[in-house]
């Protein structure tokens, strides 16, 4: 008599292909990042991430420690990619003034709502991480986006379209009120447009670098 073969376990066709480290992680980062930006940061588990890689829990905690370091390159991936776009945006501006205009708008659209919402989660999740590198990255996030900013101020001013004698003050305050206007946007208490969130940061740019005469 024949024993009763054992029915195999279905297994995910990401599984069922080897592909190199890289790849696979890639595959499992890029999944997280719809499932944060339609639950939020605190809410997405091992569990999720791997129903939406099409891979096993097993293969998700082989490539990752936790999922906080899942979703942390999730975000990083997502934080560059906009501020790359931000960047391609003011590059393609004639003067230092143009670019900063054209930052400004592509601050706030009403697509930027879901990375605003995104960036914000992130922010929170870095005043409870006990993870070193998580901090780090976060701080270098906010280095580059500072670098950005003063880089597109200090533009101006090499064209003479702009004086300013504290540059390094004006992106401190630029990002702060930035961010202030984004917060404020998503909560809108009080309603806050897009519109008026970049007439808020262009009356700030006009007044902090003066227009030379």
């Amino acid at each position: 008599m024949t024993a009763a073969r054992t029915p195999r376990r279905a297994v995910a066709a990401a599984d069922r292909t080897r592909q190199p480290t890289e790849v696979r992680r890639r595959l499992i980062v890029e999944a997280a990042l719809p499932l944060i930006a339609e639950r939020g940061y605190a809410s997405v588990g091992v569990r999720d991430v791997a129903a939406a890689a099409g891979v096993s829990v097993g293969t998700v905690t082989y490539h990752f420690g936790s999922v906080q370091e899942i979703l942390s390159e999730a975000m990083v991936l997502h934080i560059e990619r906009y501020y790359a776009e931000l960047s391609e945006t003011a590059e393609r501006a004639d003067t230092g003034a143009e670019a900063l205009r054209l930052l400004v708008d592509a601050l706030f659209t009403e697509d930027t709502d879901r990375h605003w919402r995104m960036w914000f989660d992130y922010w929170n999740a870095g005043d409870q991480a006990t993870d070193e590198t998580f901090t780090r990255g976060q701080a270098r996030r906010y280095e580059a986006w500072h670098q950005q900013i003063r880089g597109l101020a200090q533009r101006g001013v090499d064209d003479g379209e702009f004086t300013g004698d504290d540059l390094d003050g004006f992106t401190v305050r630029f990002a702060a009120l930035a961010d202030g206007l984004a917060l404020q946007r998503l909560r809108q208490a009080p309603p806050l447009s897009t519109q008026d969130a970049r007439r808020h940061l262009n009356r700030f740019i006009d007044t902090e670098l003066a227009r030379t005469p």
